[in-house]
C-alpha cells in the first residue's frame, strides 16, 4: 500500500510537471507569435526582399521564376543572374514557389509577401524545441525556445521576405533528422533525405555545409551507420545534381566577386566581421566563460566534468560542427560575409547558450538566473518591440507612395537605387539601379530620383549617367518628408533601424516640367 502510494506520488508530480512545462511551451508560442507576425506589413520591402517577391510573381504568369516581367528586369547582378529566356538560376526556386502559393491565395501585399517566411520561423522555433528536448531533455528544451524567441537577429531574418527562415528550419530539421536515425527511428533516413533536398532548394550552399557536418559526426560518433547515412546522402545529391547544373551555367566567380575562393585578406576581414556580429549580438564572451566556470566547478566538486563525457559531446559536437563548417563556407566561398548567411547556426548558437545555462542552473541557481539576466540585456529586445509596435517611415515608402499618385500608367522612372520595390509597388517602367540594362529610355523619363547614397560602382554609374544626360533645369524638384536611408531597411542587426530615421536628409523627386 506505501509502496503504490509512494509510486503514485512520483506519476502526480510527472504529470504536473509535464503539465506545467506545456503551459510554458505555449506562453513561448504566443510571444513567437506576437514577435514574428506582429505589424509584418508596415515597413515597405527592400531591395533585396523586391528581388524575391518580383521574381515569385512571375509563376504566377509563366509558371517559373524569370528576371523580367515584360516590362522590367529584376536582376540586380547586371543581368548575370539569369540564363536563357531570362530563367532565373541565381538562385534555387522553392521559396520563389512558396511565395508565389501565398500570392495567388491571398494577394500580392507587403504583408503576404512576408507571411510564408515568419511561418517558418515560427516553425524553427518549435523544430528547434523538440530537437532539444529530445536530445538534451525538457528544461533545455525549454530554455531553448525562449532564447530563440528573445534572439533579435533571429526576429529581424525570420520577418524577411527572403529565404533565411526556410533555411534554418531545414537545417534544424536535417540536424534533427540525422538524430532520429541514429537511434533507428521508423522514417528517420527518409524525413533526413527530404530535408537535405528542401534545403538545397531553400539555397543551394548549405547542402556543402548540412551533409559534411553530419558525416563528420557519424564517423567519430557513430561509425558503425556510416553506410546508411552516405546512401542518404549521395541520394539526396544524386536528385539535387540536375539543379546544381542548371545552376552552374551562372558564372558565380565573376558575378560576386571575380574569383572562386577568397583571398587571405578578404577571409581574415570577413572573419573578423562575423565574429564581432556574433559575440555581440547572439552569443557574448561571457556565454563562453560561464561555460568555462560550470566545467571548473563540476571538476572541483566530482573531480571530473561529468560521469559521461563521451554523450556530452557526441551531443554538442553536431551544432558545433555545423557552426564551424557554416562559418568556413562563408568566409571562404563569399566576396560578402554577410551575417545573414550565418541564419542556420542561429537556433543552434542558443542551443548551445541554452546548455551552458542549464549547466549554470545544476552549479547554482543564482548563476544561472545572472546568466540570463546578462544574455537579456545585451539584446536589442527593446528597441525590436519599439519598432514593432509603431509606424516606420522609410524611403522607399515616400517615393512609391507619391508615384502611384501622381504617375501615369506611360511613365518612365529613372532612380539610382532602390529600382525593385518601387518595382513591386508601382505598374511604371523603372530604369537604374543594377540591372545593367540600357539607360537610353532614362533619357526622356518623367521621373528622376538620386538617391543620396550608393552601393557600389553599378549604382553610381547609372548616376553619373543620369547627371550627363537629363538637363535637372527641365525639372521640378520636390522633397518628400521621409528620410533618404541608404536602404528601407536591412535584414542585418548593425545596420536595422529599429525607427524612423528623423535626422537623415529627406528624399528628393525630379519631376519633368512638360
Amino acid at each position: 500500500m506505501v509502496k503504490w502510494q509512494v509510486h503514485n506520488n512520483k506519476g502526480a508530480k510527472l504529470h504536473n510537471r509535464d503539465f506545467y512545462n506545456k503551459i510554458i511551451f505555449s506562453v513561448i508560442l504566443l510571444c513567437a507569435l506576437f514577435l514574428l507576425f506582429f505589424n509584418l506589413g508596415n515597413q515597405y520591402l527592400w531591395q533585396d526582399e523586391a528581388e524575391t517577391a518580383l521574381v515569385s510573381k512571375t509563376i504566377l504568369t509563366d509558371g517559373i521564376p524569370r528576371a523580367t516581367d515584360g516590362t522590367n528586369s529584376f536582376s540586380q547582378l547586371q543581368g548575370r543572374d539569369y540564363g536563357k529566356n531570362n530563367i532565373w538560376i541565381r538562385h534555387t526556386w522553392l521559396p520563389f514557389y512558396v511565395l508565389a502559393g501565398f500570392y495567388k491565395i491571398f494577394g500580392e501585399t507587403t504583408f503576404i509577401s512576408r507571411l510564408p517566411f515568419a511561418i517558418f520561423g515560427f516553425g524553427t522555433i518549435v523544430l528547434t524545441y523538440f530537437f532539444a528536448k529530445t536530445v538534451w531533455g525538457r528544461r533545455i528544451s525549454l530554455i531553448v525556445a525562449a532564447l530563440l524567441v528573445c534572439c533579435v537577429p533571429f526576429l529581424l531574418l525570420s520577418r524577411q521576405c527572403r529565404y533565411y527562415s526556410m533555411v534554418m528550419f531545414f537545417s534544424v530539421l536535417a540536424l534533427y533528422s540525422y538524430n532520429l536515425l541514429m537511434n533507428r527511428k521508423k522514417y528517420s533516413g527518409l524525413l533526413l533525405f527530404v530535408s537535405i533536398v528542401m534545403l538545397f532548394h531553400s539555397q543551394h550552399i548549405y547542402i556543402v555545409i548540412i551533409i559534411p557536418a553530419i558525416i563528420l559526426h557519424v564517423i567519430i560518433f557513430h561509425r558503425g551507420r556510416l553506410k546508411e547515412l552516405i546512401f542518404v546522402s549521395a541520394a539526396a545529391c544524386l536528385v539535387t545534381i540536375p539543379f546544381f547544373v542548371w545552376l552552374s551555367s551562372m558564372n558565380f566567380t565573376y558575378a560576386e566577386g571575380n574569383r572562386f575562393i577568397n583571398e587571405i585578406a578578404i577571409i581574415n576581414a570577413g572573419s573578423r566581421m562575423l565574429i564581432q556580429n556574433i559575440i555581440s549580438n547572439v552569443f557574448p564572451v561571457w556565454i563562453m566563460l560561464a561555460a568555462i566556470i560550470v566545467i571548473y566547478i563540476k571538476y572541483i566538486k566530482i573531480g571530473r566534468f561529468s560521469s559521461n563525457r563521451f554523450a556530452i559531446w557526441e551531443n554538442i559536437s553536431l551544432p558545433i560542427f555545423f557552426i564551424v563548417l557554416n562559418f568556413a563556407v562563408i568566409t571562404v566561398f563569399t566576396p560578402f560575409p554577410f551575417f545573414r548567411y550565418m541564419a542556420p547556426s542561429l537556433p543552434l548558437f542558443m542551443i548551445m547558450a541554452a546548455v551552458i545555462i542549464d549547466g549554470a542552473w545544476k552549479t547554482h541557481k543564482l548563476f544561472a538566473i545572472a546568466a540570463v539576466i546578462f544574455l537579456l540585456s545585451t539584446s536589442r529586445m527593446n528597441d525590436f518591440i519599439y519598432e514593432i509596435t509603431h509606424d516606420f517611415d522609410g524611403p522607399i515608402e515616400g517615393i512609391c507612395k507619391y508615384l502611384n499618385e501622381y504617375g501615369k500608367p506611360d511613365d518612365v522612372v529613372a532612380i539610382t537605387y532602390g529600382d525593385m520595390p518601387v518595382k513591386f509597388y508601382t505598374n511604371l517602367r523603372v530604369v537604374g539601379g543594377h540591372t545593367g540594362e540600357s539607360l537610353e529610355p532614362a533619357k526622356n523619363a518623367r521621373w528622376v530620383i538620386f538617391r543620396k547614397y550608393f552601393i557600389n560602382e553599378n549604382d553610381y554609374a547609372v548616376r553619373q549617367f543620369l547627371e550627363q544626360n537629363i538637363n535637372l533645369k527641365n525639372y521640378r524638384r520636390i522633397q518628400l518628408s521621409y528620410p533618404d536611408t541608404t536602404w528601407e531597411n536591412r535584414e542585418d542587426i548593425t545596420v536595422h533601424f529599429f525607427k524612423t530615421q528623423t535626422n537623415e536628409d529627406k528624399v528628393v523627386i525630379y519631376e519633368r516640367a512638360d
